[in-house]
């Protein structure tokens, strides 16, 4: 397994728990306000009644209780060669990307990010179906770790 390599992981800000769970909120709000207003001005809501409001409830309530693991399960490791990033908690995904493989890594920060004074890295690699994240950075870890494997890149890139 991936993760039986040496050196610590390192992990995500903790602040990154308040724009998941805005995110969830917001998903409960659109979604149940949604049903709640089918239900009550159409005729599905006759025959239904209240079940997809409270099905869609119980699913933002039980998004929320999950995030803070989902939070804590997201990290990265500097290795000799590689960047290994990890995420998930029921389907557990370790990705490993070459320095020589990264093409270019890209800071975006949303306006919830900028609030909270986090970044997400956002990387470019030779492989095209490549799209691969590491949210809830600080800014300022962001910018030197971007820095960091944009040097590695460049020099593992020269000996190809």
């Amino acid at each position: 397994m991936l993760a039986e390599t040496v050196g610590p992981w390192q992990r995500i800000s903790p602040k990154y728990l308040v724009l998941e769970l805005v995110s969830v909120a917001v998903f409960g709000v659109v979604t149940v306000g949604v049903t709640i207003l089918l239900a009550v001005n159409t005729s599905w809501g006759e025959s239904f009644g209240w079940i997809a409001p409270v099905v869609f409830g119980v699913a933002t309530v039980i998004m929320g209780i999950v995030a803070p693991r989902r939070v804590r399960a997201i990290g990265y490791r500097l290795r000799a060669d590689d960047l290994l990033l990890r995420r998930g908690i029921m389907f557990h995904r370790e990705i490993a990307v070459p320095y020589g493989r990264m093409q270019l890594i890209d800071i975006n920060r949303g306006p919830v990010d900028r609030m909270l004074g986090l970044a997400e890295l956002k990387f470019v690699t030779a492989a095209a179906s490549s799209g691969l994240t590491l949210p809830g950075l600080p800014a300022a870890e962001a910018a030197r770790l971007r820095d960091r494997l944009v040097a590695l890149a460049e020099s593992r890139r020269a000996g190809l």
